[in-house]
């Protein structure tokens, strides 16, 4: 994708700290880090999000996520990792990738983004279960 500079990774026009280079994936160190090591994983074909990549790139991608979850933990001793995804909202790059960020306790990163918001009551929770099972039932067709 022109402009992308995901892309401009992938296709060797931009030097980025590659990790792990895979036939249908590619990993650098993010330059702006939570955590040293903190690593993106991208789909070497541009898809902006999560809901655009089709179902053969699952498995290697998230095969490479869980590879690259392992690594952070086997090489540079970390505890543990988080390892998330933003589609379109706070998605700085428009190219679909997974954050995996080496977890040590007592790193400081509590909730990570995330403010905590209860449902009012159980029938606000049943409501969106209702809505959510049938858009799930809507999209399996």
């Amino acid at each position: 994708e022109p402009g992308c500079p995901f892309c401009q990774i992938e296709q060797g026009e931009t030097e980025g700290f590659i990790v792990l280079e895979a036939e249908h994936t590619l990993a650098f160190l993010d330059i702006r880090p939570v955590f040293p090591g903190h690593v993106l994983l991208i789909p070497r074909v541009h898809y902006e999000t999560l809901p655009d990549i089709p179902p053969e790139l699952f498995v290697p991608l998230m095969s490479d996520a869980q590879l690259l979850a392992r690594a952070v933990v086997d090489g540079l001793g970390a505890e543990g990792s988080f390892v998330a995804i933003n589609n379109r909202v706070s998605q700085s790059v428009p190219h679909l990738h997974i954050h995996i960020v080496p977890r040590t306790r007592g790193d400081g990163l509590r909730g990570f983004f995330w403010p905590r918001h209860p449902y009012e009551n159980e029938a606000q929770a049943q409501d969106l279960q209702r809505r959510l099972s049938a858009a799930v039932d809507r999209l399996r067709e």
